[in-house]
């Protein structure tokens, strides 16, 4: 079971007299600037000083300092990278590596880089992650609210004996220690984080909700009936599942729906699903996926794009366009 660590575990005071430059403003970074610039630490955001960039405007009208990240990395201890993964690469190459200080440390919300070695810090900083387990708009909301984000910590590199504490207080500044901080590692996370995405919450359920659709509509009944029933009562279980698990789902159905579940589903998702799930975790773990996405992005994306098109053309999108209109309470 994974140790976790709450506020009384947690000394924010060890962030006092230290400048945390967050690089990036986008979902995770404004929360993460705002947040801990709440707590009483100084914080300084990194961003490319661009009038036409929303990030930078957002930033600026929010109030802080802005500069670029070569100088952000050169006023700051703690250097919280929130950039894209397909970027960071450069980004450290060419303006942090080159600005880094014995002593400082590196802030990641995702393991990535680091795990597949695309980053490799120099042996002189910290390297420490804080991964909230929500979006950027959540963590604020929550901490505004008065609550926080579950969050995970990792320590990758520990150069001044003192990277743990360090990362708690980073999470303590955030929010994360008010609703738990749970101890794991950067391959760990990233791993996990990767097949999850893949195979159940991006990848498993779009292709799920595409196979019922086109099930149905084959066998002759109406799209728009198709759709509320394998896309948009989908949130109502999501949300069953989300407030207290399987059984709580199971409990909250009708029993026909509860046995129709539990006796079908093991038949949809069956062994030869299972055998792709492990595939992919295996294409996870020898870094063959993290190959193939930094090459295509870097290649400029065209089998991304046409796989993209090819989602967003599905007839499942141009029927739930329509119905959706219908629903004032989700705009």
């Amino acid at each position: 079971m994974a140790k976790i660590y709450y506020e009384q575990d947690c000394d924010l005071g060890r962030l006092a007299g230290k400048t945390v430059s967050v690089i990036g403003y986008g979902s995770q970074g404004h929360a993460h600037a705002m947040n801990l610039r709440d707590s009483g630490v100084n914080v300084l955001v990194g961003q490319r000083k661009d009038p036409a960039s929303k990030n930078y405007q957002a930033a600026v009208e929010a109030g802080f300092e802005v500069v670029t990240a070569d100088e952000a990395t050169k006023r700051g201890d703690i250097i919280v990278i929130l950039v894209p993964d397909t970027v960071q690469k450069s980004l450290f190459e060419n303006e942090i590596a080159p600005n880094l200080a014995p002593g400082n440390a590196l802030m990641f919300a995702h393991g990535f880089n680091i795990h597949f070695k695309c980053i490799e810090p120099p042996a002189g900083v910290d390297v420490f992650m804080i991964a909230p387990k929500a979006p950027g708009h959540l963590v604020r909301d929550e901490y505004v609210s008065g609550h926080g984000t579950p969050c995970l910590v990792a320590i990758q590199q520990d150069a001044t004996g003192e990277a743990l504490p360090n990362a708690l207080a980073y999470g303590a500044a955030l929010g994360g220690a008010r609703a738990g901080i749970l101890e794991t590692t950067f391959q760990e996370e990233t791993e996990t984080d990767l097949f999850g995405e893949q195979t159940v919450l991006c990848g498993g359920s779009a292709a799920l909700i595409k196979a019922g659709f086109e099930t149905l509509v084959e066998a002759g009944y109406q799209p728009e009936i198709a759709y509320f029933e394998v896309m948009h009562e989908l949130k109502l279980i999501v949300d069953l599942y989300y407030r207290g698990g399987l059984k709580f789902m199971n409990e909250s159905v009708s029993d026909t729906a509860e046995y129709g579940g539990l006796s079908v589903g093991p038949k949809v998702i069956g062994e030869e699903t299972r055998k792709a799930m492990k595939e992919s975790l295996e294409r996870i773990q020898s870094g063959e996926f993290a190959r193939e996405w930094l090459e295509e992005y870097a290649s400029g994306g065209k089998r991304f794009r046409q796989l993209r098109d090819a989602d967003a053309s599905h007839p499942i999108e141009e029927v739930g366009a329509k119905l959706r209109k219908m629903m004032a309470w989700i705009k």
